[in-house]
């Protein structure tokens, strides 16, 4: 409210004024509560002067400290009258005193009480202009505050107090007008979009008069007691083109400034696989970046991070909390752990992570390659050259036979063989735990001992040339007998050589020849004894031969199996087992 209207209203010095004059017009008017002052020095004696007559003058004490007021004639000896009368009148006038015995004297003169209901009477009118002059101001003030906002109010962090709803988003409008963002990147020094580069500009949109309307103009006081801060949106309008124009010109979004992220690995470091932690880059996504940009000027902010801003960089698509990264490091950490150690006999064979570290792939920052085909290839190989030296299946052996010569046996069904699929999977798994252990590698065939001569001293020869047969057990015979061997006339029927074991024995059974067409076999052969050691050659007993041993089976032999005397072969029944290597040998 401006001065002027203060003043139609009613400034406090008028209302002073008027007060004042109030104020006398009450102490001139006459009221019968008057105060008297009675003056009784020139009363004449009782002897001399019987009766008195005194006039009482007006006072009153206000007037006094004013002006003094003069004092009236004393009245003496008035009309003789036997007894004078008292007239009563709103105002004083001269009262006549009759004649006073002296009994009567003995009895001390009373003067009239004042009178105290005219103070108080003055005081509540006092009271009472006060009162309206203070409801007049705090009515003027009321009416002040009806368009202004209350002392103490703050809009946006702008002092508002005492201005109207447009005053206040002037002010409000200024802050806009020098308005710029400062744009924070990774490996750039900060930039300013100024809000003139944007056409950055404030609209009005009534919430400051929204939150003058709330405000009761009666409560005003409260505002030099207590201080209200309020925040409204900052209703600004920006061109969006030339936002993004903005962007793009930015140091951050120009390819030469761009570093593309690196996802995290893991490496070897010493002794023990670690996950290498991935590099963030500076790679901007120039869209994202924008749709940011957008909400904080749209926001009203003078600053914006692109470091913290989400999803606004290119990420690493690997991250060193990846639980496939975790478990390869752990995996790779098992291989270094691992020991496996192979025995053959008193030999023995270690792998571990000194091996295993070779068998693995780095990139030239370091970075563990993971290729699990490759390394199952490594473990592949790796069983292949342990079979390779240490088995004895299919190697020759150099054999002193029981008559005193030294052959060369080709040992094709006995002997020490691993079973290289089943190690390749045991192994792989052992590694891939961090396996400690030794043990034998997986077989699928054994022999009776080890070394280059893996016969033992447990076996049964087969001295083909001689036509005899032992049995050593211990380095004992405990079995030996005349045999007839295969037809030396026929090729097809000849008892090959090599090192075989026994698979099966049966007693009795038939032995058959090759089927033919017809359904029929090329012979039928009924035996007590059969014990097969390579394919369908085995022991049997041969009670048709008319005699064993010496050149019988040159051109009366067998289609090739070991026959034996009825009696041998019953013993030689009793006494085989299965694992025991078979020499035979020309």
């Amino acid at each position: 409210m401006s001065s002027e209207e203060r003043t139609e209203k009613g400034s406090p010095g008028d209302i002073e004024e008027k007060i004042d004059k109030a104020m006398d017009e009450i102490l001139d008017t006459p009221d019968d509560d008057e105060e008297y002052d009675m003056d009784f020095d020139d009363l004449p004696d009782e002897e001399e002067q019987p009766e008195l007559k005194v006039e009482l003058i007006e006072t009153d004490p206000d007037r006094s400290r004013r002006k003094k007021a003069p004092r009236g004639k004393e009245m003496h000896q008035n009309t003789p009258e036997p007894k004078p009368v008292v007239q009563k009148s709103a105002r004083p006038k001269k009262i006549t005193y009759v004649p006073i015995s002296d009994e009567e004297f003995d009895t001390p003169a009373m003067l009239p009480k004042k009178k105290k209901h005219k103070g108080l009477k003055i005081t509540g009118i006092v009271a009472a202009m006060l009162a309206v002059t203070a409801g007049c101001a705090y009515g003027a003030v009321t009416y002040y505050y009806s368009d202004r906002f209350f002392e103490g109010t703050f809009i946006n962090g702008i002092d508002c107090s005492h201005k109207t709803a447009y005053e206040a988003e002037q002010a409000i409008a200024g802050q806009v007008e020098n308005y710029s963002i400062e744009v924070l990147s990774r490996n750039q020094e900060p930039q300013i979009i100024s809000g003139s580069a944007i056409n950055y500009r404030y609209q009005s949109d009534g919430e400051v008069l929204n939150l003058l309307k709330q405000q009761k103009p009666y409560e005003w006081i409260r505002g030099f007691f207590e201080t209200k801060s309020y925040s409204t949106s900052k209703n600004v309008t920006f061109d969006k083109n030339l936002l993004q124009s903005e962007v793009k010109e930015l140091s951050c979004a120009q390819k030469e400034n761009q570093v593309a992220p690196e996802d995290a690995y893991v490496a070897l470091n010493g002794a023990e696989f670690t996950i290498v932690p991935e590099t963030e880059g500076s790679e901007l996504k120039v869209k994202e970046a924008y749709k940011a940009l957008d909400e904080a000027v749209s926001g009203s902010q003078t600053s914006i991070d692109f470091n913290t801003t989400e999803d606004v960089y290119e990420k690493a698509e690997v991250t060193s909390d990846s639980p496939d990264l975790i478990a390869m490091r752990d995996a790779y950490n098992n291989y270094t752990r691992a020991s496996i150690t192979y025995t053959f006999g008193e030999e023995t064979v270690v792998l571990d992570g000194n091996t295993l570290k070779d068998w693995l792939q780095f990139d030239e920052k370091g970075q563990l390659v993971k290729d699990d085909a490759s390394f199952k290839q490594h473990i592949t190989d790796y069983v292949a050259q342990l079979a390779q030296r240490y088995d004895t299946v299919g190697t020759q052996r150099e054999f002193h036979t029981t008559s005193g010569r030294t052959v060369y046996v080709y040992g094709s069904a006995y002997g020490w063989k691993i079973d290289q699929s089943a190690e390749v999977e045991q192994l792989a798994n052992e590694i891939s735990t961090g396996a400690q252990i030794t043990r034998d590698p997986v077989y699928s065939m054994t022999a009776n001992s080890r070394g280059y001569n893996d016969l033992g001293n447990t076996y049964i020869e087969v001295d083909l040339s001689s036509q005899h047969m032992y049995y050593y057990q211990n380095g004992s015979i405990i079995f030996d007998s005349d045999i007839v061997s295969g037809n030396m006339s026929y090729a097809d029927r000849q008892t090959p050589e090599g090192i075989f074991t026994l698979y099966n024995k049966k007693s009795p059974d038939v032995l058959r020849g090759a089927q033919k067409p017809d359904g029929t076999y090329e012979y039928e052969q009924p035996v007590t004894f059969w014990m097969p050691f390579n394919g369908g050659i085995g022991f049997h007993d041969a009670t048709w031969q008319p005699y064993f041993g010496g050149d019988r089976y040159l051109t009366g032999g067998s289609h090739g199996c070991i026959n034996l005397p009825y009696d041998s072969a019953a013993a030689l029944y009793s006494i085989i087992q299965y694992n025991v290597p078979i020499i035979c040998f020309y």
